[in-house]
């Protein structure tokens, strides 16, 4: 190529290995611009992930929470048939006296301890659980349903 044909500033190689140089610097600079093309592109896709996982934890938290509610309804509810088939339990006199306090009804509703559940199962931590229910199911004392989950807290 003759000194003509060259872009004004650039000189031509006088020699192969300044070609050669030349060559490397502008490869390395390709690299570099891929490389943070590449890391930008990553951070954007994480974001999206982010976002989208939180959109679809509040849907199901939602969707827990409504099919809780019917569950809880249907099992404080009476039905007719319900009527004819069950019969009251009734104790006996020996137990009665018996100084074991009767089982209370553990606190939260099903929809809690499924998404507790859920969440530990995907691995999610005690901390991450214990906000979800406290802001999804309005649950104060998280301790119950966490001990039931993952077992007492060390």
């Amino acid at each position: 190529m003759s000194a003509e044909k060259q872009p004004p500033g650039q000189r031509p190689p006088t020699s192969a290995s300044d070609a050669a140089q030349r060559l490397a610097r502008i490869v390395d600079a390709a690299e570099q611009a891929a490389a943070s093309v590449i890391d930008d592109a990553e951070r954007e896709a994480q974001r999206h992930l982010d976002e989208a996982h939180e959109r679809a934890d509040r849907i199901v938290a939602e969707r827990l929470r409504e099919l809780a509610d019917q569950l809880d309804s249907a099992s404080t509810g009476s039905s007719e048939r319900r009527k004819g088939h069950l019969k009251p339990v009734e104790v006996a006199p020996e137990e009665e006296d018996g100084d074991e306090p009767l089982a209370e009804r553990r606190s939260g509703s099903a929809g809690a301890r499924l998404l507790a559940t859920q969440m530990a199962v995907s691995g999610a931590d005690r901390k991450e659980i214990e906000d979800r229910l406290r802001s999804g199911f309005e649950i104060e004392d998280t301790s119950e349903i966490l001990d039931a989950i993952l077992g007492p807290e060390d």
